[in-house]
């Protein structure tokens, strides 16, 4: 076995465990304020990593990965240094099946990174099979394991062995992760450390309870869910996670009181607004929007300064920091749609868009003039359509007119079939329907460890 010191990291630990569509930035930062030592993000396909963009963000102070589609990948902040955990690799259990490729993988991401790597598995169905996988996995390197204790078919109903992880526990060198243990075991802190002591582990992972209740890793006992669900929204919105994200993960958490008047809203909710409001939290919406939205007027502002760009005679425009997100409206409706639909019931000649590139990031901002008014967002735009759709709802907006977000009403554009010609491409991104308890197993990577921070290394 190669000794690794970096399994330090992993005795006497509170970690919430890696679960599908969850473990978003939000929850991990909930997760470590109520007392998680480290937070598995959710399962991330190596291959779309690859194809991702390293943005340093500074309006969240956040650094992000982003896809060709502009969708965030995988998001995290300083606040998670050294505790974080991602985690890559092939969908479910699928890699238990393939010993010698499991091998590989973790051989090769030891000797490729000085960050501790672990590994997640289910048991096999006999356990001679799985001392004698988990013993093969020990001689990469890794710095951990981590054991659901349930075979690969079984699901969260099913008793996890206990005795299982206990043989693993006994039979490695390396800390041994319990998982599995939500359904039976932990309804509270202290079920943490029997869970703990009846499999002999070195750590213990909360899934399923921690999803239910992130406060589970509070030792003063869990605080109240309306509490906890609150302090969950406010950090969605202020890293601008996506709402059906945020929506999903507090369904989780209300459970049986979906049916609730409050369950009701937020099953209803089709935007981030439309949540806060939910939970009375509108007033905070609008604040920490407006503040993103000035901070980063205030950054396009400090890099045209830098570039050097000529000033320009902008009086009699009409501005706001605003951008265009495709995933705010519905599949066939824009900005740009709804303004040209008002201008031809106004009767007056339809929006013209001028539009300019600057060199240095070759970034757009478009202007649009309607009834001889002009409008412009302060903020730059990486294509030409997303500019001229922000033009337009900063018109939009200035009118107090429905920009046809999803949730508004505007039933002359959702009785059109099509869109008009210069509609910008692209509809909302499906969400994969996954079940949150369906835990991955495969090799995990975590970040920040050492000294080096997460800003500067990924």
């Amino acid at each position: 076995m190669i000794l690794n010191s970096l399994s330090l990291y992993y005795h006497n630990k509170l970690i919430l465990a890696p679960m599908v569509r969850v473990g978003t930035l939000p929850m991990r930062l909930l997760a470590l304020d109520y007392g998680a030592d480290i937070v598995y993000c959710e399962e991330l396909i190596d291959l779309k990593m690859i194809q991702c963009k390293r943005v340093v963000n500074e309006v969240l102070s956040t650094v992000d990965f982003v896809a060709p589609d502009d969708r965030v990948v995988f998001r995290t902040c300083e606040r998670e240094q050294n505790r974080v955990v991602f985690q890559m690799g092939g969908m479910g259990a699928a890699l238990l099946s393939d010993p010698d490729k499991i091998e590989k993988i973790l051989s090769t991401l030891v000797k490729g990174t000085h960050r501790p790597v672990t590994c997640k598995i289910r048991i096999l169905p006999s356990l001679e099979d799985t001392l004698s996988l988990v013993k093969r996995i020990e001689r990469t390197g890794i710095a951990a394991i981590a054991v659901h204790g349930r075979k690969r078919e079984e699901r969260p109903q099913h008793p996890v062995s206990c005795e299982v992880i206990k043989a693993i526990a006994d039979t490695l060198s390396i800390p041994v992760i319990a998982n599995g243990g939500s359904h039976d075991h932990i309804q509270q802190y202290s079920d943490i450390e029997d869970f703990r002591q009846a499999t002999a582990a070195s750590s213990v992972m909360v899934a399923r309870a921690a999803m239910w209740n992130p406060s589970i890793f509070l030792k003063e006992g869990l605080r109240p869910l309306e509490e906890v669900m609150q302090k969950y929204i406010r950090y969605a919105v202020q890293y601008d996670n996506h709402y059906t994200n945020t929506k999903y993960c507090l369904c989780q958490m209300l459970r049986e009181q979906l049916e609730s008047p409050q369950g009701r809203l937020l099953h209803a909710a089709q935007s981030s607004r439309e949540i806060c409001e939910a939970f009375g939290l509108g007033a905070f919406y609008e604040e920490t929007t407006q503040e993103l939205d000035a901070q980063q007027a205030r950054l396009s502002a400090k890099t045209s300064e830098e570039t050097g760009e000529p000033a320009e005679d902008t009086s009699g425009v009409i501005k706001m920091a605003v951008k265009f997100d495709r995933r705010a409206y519905p599949a066939q409706i824009t900005p740009k749609m709804c303004l040209l639909e008002w201008c031809r019931r106004e009767k007056l000649a339809q929006p013209v868009y001028e539009t300019v590139q600057r060199p240095l990031d070759r970034l757009f901002s478009s202007i649009v003039t309607v009834a001889e008014q002009k409008y412009q967002s302060t903020l730059w735009d990486k294509s030409k359509k997303l500019a001229e759709q922000a033009a337009a709802i900063v018109c939009l907006r200035s009118q107090g007119l429905p920009e046809g977000r999803l949730g508004e009403e505007s039933p002359s554009l959702h009785k059109r079939k099509r869109e008009a010609p210069d509609q910008d491409p692209g509809g909302p991104r499906a969400q994969e329907l996954a079940q949150p308890g369906d835990l991955c197993k495969k090799p995990f990577v975590a970040l920040g460890s050492g000294e080096e921070s997460p800003l500067e290394g990924w």
